[in-house]
C-alpha cells in the first residue's frame, strides 16, 4: 500500500511540528514529486478522466500516493502538480508547487525547464550546459512513467515534458545553484525518490558538484570554509571566483575525501577558530553535535596546562591570542595534509568571530 503525502486544510503539506517522540518524517525528492504530476497528466490525457491522486514506483520499489494540487486538460497536451512535502526534512522546496505539462508528439522525449526550473550553464554536472536542471534519475523515472502508459494507451513515446516550480527562482537564492552554473530556478533532484530528514547526503552531494564545476572549468585553486563569515575572508584574501568557493559547511572530511579522489592543484580550508580546532585533531565533521574539542590534547601540546580547564576554543583564544590561532592553524593543515595526495598543496586561514584573520599556515 503507498503512503499518501499529507496537507493540511489550506494544501500545504503537513506534519512539520512533531512532538519529542515522534521520529522524523520522511518527505518526497521535487523528481518524485514531478514523476507523480507527469503520470496523472498522461493518465488525463489519454484516458479523458484526470485522477484526483497518483502512485508511483520510486527506484527501491517504494510507491507513495500523491494527492493533486492542480490538473488541466488542453488541446494536445495536459499537466498536473503536486505540492511537495520534505517531511521534516528543513527543505527551502518544502511546500512549492511542482508543475509538469506534457505535450506528445515531435521527436523523442525532450525535458524543458518551465518557470523556477533552472539551466545549467557551466561544464561538470551530470548533464551539459544548455540542458534543464532535470537530474538523470528524475528523468529516467518520468521516462519510465511515459513509456508505460505509452505501452498501455498504444500511443508513441514523443513527448516534450516541460517542468515547472513557481517561484522556484527566488528560492534557487537559497541553495548552491547560482553557484554551480544553473541559472533560472532550481533543480529537479532525487536518486531515491526520498527526503530523509536532515540526511548530510545532500549537502555532500553539493559539494562534490561544486569540486566538478570547478575541475570542468579549470580552475587550480579552490576553497572550502565552514560558514558565510569565513567564506567572505578567504574569498577576498586569496580573490577567488564565485565557483571556486565550495559549500564545505561542517563537512571538512567529506571535501577533502571527493578532493583526494578528484584533486585540484591548491585547496584553502578557512574557518573559526572552534571548527579548524576539531579538524586538527582528527574530526571530519565539524557539527557542534558530532564533534567536540579536546582540550586536555590542547592544553598538553601548548604546554599550557590551564588551558585543560577552558571550556571553548574562543576562551583559548582571549587568552593566548594569535599564538593560538597560528596553533590551529598547523594542526588543521597537518590533517588536511594528511588527508590529501602530495600533488595538492593547501592553506589554512583561521578566523574569530567578527572576521579577523588569527591565524594561517601553508
Amino acid at each position: 500500500m503507498g503512503q499518501s503525502a499529507s496537507r493540511d486544510p489550506q494544501g500545504k503539506p503537513a506534519g512539520r511540528a512533531r512532538g519529542p517522540d515522534r521520529p522524523l518524517r520522511r518527505g518526497w525528492t521535487t523528481g518524485a514529486c514531478a514523476t507523480a504530476a507527469l503520470k496523472a497528466a498522461l493518465t488525463g490525457l489519454w484516458s479523458g478522466q484526470m485522477p484526483d491522486r497518483i502512485g508511483i514506483r520510486l527506484p527501491r520499489g517504494e510507491e507513495p500516493v500523491f494527492e493533486l494540487a492542480e490538473a488541466r486538460l488542453g488541446e494536445g497536451w495536459a499537466e498536473a502538480a503536486v505540492i511537495k512535502d520534505a517531511g521534516d526534512d528543513p527543505d527551502v522546496t518544502h511546500g512549492a508547487l511542482i508543475r509538469t505539462r506534457v505535450i506528445p508528439g515531435g521527436t523523442g522525449i525532450r525535458f524543458t525547464a518551465g518557470q523556477g526550473v533552472g539551466t545549467i550553464t557551466r561544464p561538470g554536472l551530470p548533464l551539459p550546459p544548455g540542458e534543464a536542471a532535470i537530474n538523470p534519475v528524475p528523468r529516467q523515472m518520468m521516462e519510465e512513467v511515459l513509456r508505460d502508459l505509452a505501452a498501455a494507451h498504444g500511443k508513441a513515446l514523443d513527448a516534450e515534458i516541460i517542468v515547472s516550480i513557481p517561484g522556484g527562482e527566488a528560492l534557487a537564492q537559497k541553495t548552491w545553484n547560482p553557484r554551480l552554473g544553473i541559472l533560472g530556478g532550481l533543480s529537479v533532484l532525487g536518486t531515491t525518490g526520498i527526503v530523509r530528514p536532515f540526511s548530510c547526503a545532500a549537502w555532500i552531494a553539493s559539494i562534490h558538484r561544486g569540486v566538478d564545476v570547478a575541475r570542468a572549468e579549470g580552475l587550480t585553486h579552490v576553497a572550502g570554509c565552514t560558514g558565510a563569515t569565513s567564506e567572505r575572508v578567504v574569498q577576498a584574501l586569496h580573490g577567488l571566483p564565485d565557483h571556486g568557493m565550495l559549500d564545505m559547511g561542517d563537512f571538512a572530511g567529506g571535501l577533502l575525501k571527493y578532493l583526494s579522489a578528484q584533486p585540484v592543484a591548491h585547496v584553502t580550508i578557512g574557518g573559526g577558530v572552534g571548527k579548524l580546532t576539531k579538524l586538527g585533531q582528527g574530526a571530519a565533521d565539524l557539527h557542534s553535535g558530532r564533534s567536540q574539542v579536546d582540550f586536555s590534547a590542547l592544553a598538553q601540546g601548548l604546554g599550557r596546562p590551564e588551558v585543560a580547564d577552558m571550556r571553548t576554543a574562543l576562551e583559548v583564544l582571549e587568552t593566548l591570542g594569535t599564538d593560538f590561532g597560528a596553533h590551529v592553524a598547523e594542526l588543521a593543515l597537518a590533517e588536511v595534509r594528511r588527508r590529501l595526495p602530495g600533488e595538492v598543496s593547501a592553506d589554512v586561514v583561521v578566523i574569530d568571530r567578527a572576521g579577523k584573520i588569527v591565524g594561517r599556515a601553508w
